[in-house]
């Protein structure tokens, strides 16, 4: 940075202290910066901000630009606000539900539609008319400490610092939820705890097991957000988490289903959701909150065996040789075509669009709106079309109703998840949460109806 005040940048976004007329703290600053780069070990640095031009130390992110500090965190709320924007996420009259797993990108998206929430505000309080309202915002943590050898004590730390980081936020949020994993096999009568556990047991691949606990972790937040009135359901999934996923989808066979995954908007779900992080690296979002002294939980991380674990593993060393590979991988990716599902349509959100993205939304036909694709039961993933000749001949000739509960079911779920032999198929299906089990049921009795 540089120490003359009469330098600023005057860039957009940008601070009054990317140019600073006290040397001493210009120093202290770029030192921080280094360090806390350095600590980190991950992103290298530049000798200057090669946006406002100031000199000392600036973190080099990917794609060569150094930046200092604070040009650094304008060009990551930049992205946020971008996708956000672009993509009608939010609406003036949505409440968001984020889900918070006391990660970097989690804690960063938080940070970061809070900020939205602020300004919005400012600009209600300063507006004559005040017709429009400002978005709520809500936050859920999904607990699956029962799942892992973690200590109760270390649990109940967790989930207190992050009852203060929300509460810390001067606009505040909606309401905390913290909700274990089991809450989405509990009734009136039946050990929540139990069938879960015994549920997970049955499944005997490591790959399986940890991508049946995603399910559930989704269907959780589905859970929370509908009983809760909640319109959107914010994802931290960032740029290093979906190019992993894109990996590891193919090696699994999810291929045809992978366009699904990586968009910006997904509204196959119940409540639609949304991934505004999407071209935000993992190191970028751990060095924002060093930088930025936001507090995180990184001893809530989900231990891994599987594929998503090789993967994760392979991803890292590409990323030693060259960082931008991460989104090289996401940009390929973003070449599949889309489905119906993973956009908003015009209805409903028009009147809020900026006139620029009006047309944009206006191509979308309503009746494209309404995706047809049969989903899997568990994942979601859309069929493809042997998964549908399938299905449709089991409709057909099926005796049992647990063969129309295993044709509801994706060719990599069927492989990796259900168990093997019918009785016990039988078994695994009576224990997974009526949500899933109750949409077959309901598509059987239609079925029986017009036969």
């Amino acid at each position: 940075m540089a120490a003359a005040a009469s330098s600023s940048c005057g860039g957009a976004g940008c601070g009054p202290h990317c140019s600073s007329s006290s040397a001493a703290a210009v120093e202290d600053a770029s030192a921080a910066a280094a360090a806390a780069a350095e600590k980190m070990g991950r992103l290298s640095l530049s000798r200057e901000c090669g946006k406002c031009g100031g000199g000392g130390g600036a973190v080099a992110v990917a794609g060569g630009l150094g930046l200092c500090g604070e040009c650094f965190r304008a060009n990551l709320f930049g992205k946020f606000k971008l996708a956000v924007t672009s993509n009608a996420m939010v609406r003036p009259t949505d409440s968001v539900l984020l889900a918070f797993s006391g990660g970097p990108a989690s804690r960063v998206a938080l940070q970061f539609i809070h900020e939205m929430r602020s300004k919005a505000i400012e600009s209600w309080d300063a507006s004559n008319s005040q017709a429009l309202p400002v978005f709520g915002i809500g936050v859920a943590f999904v607990d699956e400490s029962i799942m892992y050898s973690k200590l109760k004590h270390e649990i109940e730390m967790a989930i207190e610092d992050m009852r203060s980081i929300a509460s810390s936020l001067s606009t505040g949020v909606k309401a905390l939820h913290i909700v274990p994993l089991e809450d989405v096999f509990s009734t009136e009568s039946e050990d929540g705890e139990g069938r879960l556990r015994e549920a997970v047991d049955m499944i005997g691949d490591d790959t399986g097991r940890e991508d049946f606990l995603r399910c559930l972790r989704m269907l959780s937040l589905q859970k929370i957000a509908m009983e809760n009135g909640y319109a959107k359901i914010m994802l931290g999934s960032c740029a290093s988490a979906i190019a992993c996923h894109v990996l590891s989808a193919t090696v699994k066979g999810q291929g045809y289903s992978l366009p699904a995954d990586v968009q910006y908007v997904d509204t196959r779900w119940e409540v639609p959701v949304i991934l505004p992080l999407r071209d935000c690296l993992a190191q970028e979002l751990t060095l924002l909150c060093e930088l930025d002294s936001l507090k995180t939980q990184q001893h809530l991380d989900r231990p891994s065996n599987g594929i998503n674990s090789l993967v994760a593993s392979f991803i890292e060393r590409l990323r030693e040789d060259n960082p931008s590979r991460e989104h090289t991988i996401v940009r390929t990716a973003q070449k599949l075509k889309p489905f119906s599902f993973n956009k908003f349509s015009a209805d409903g959100y028009h009147d809020f669009l900026p006139s620029r993205l009006r047309p944009k939304f206006q191509k979308v036909d309503s009746d494209e709106s309404t995706f047809s694709e049969i989903l899997c039961l568990m994942c979601g993933s859309p069929f493809n079309e042997s998964e549908l000749q399938n299905l449709e001949s089991t409709k057909h000739k099926a005796q049992k109703k647990i063969d129309l509960y295993t044709a509801h079911c994706c060719q990599s779920c069927y492989f990796q998840i259900l168990p093997v032999g019918e009785n016990l198929n039988e078994h695994f299906f009576s224990l997974l949460p009526k949500f899933w089990t109750g949409k077959v049921d309901t598509v059987s009795a239609s079925h029986s109806l017009l036969r």
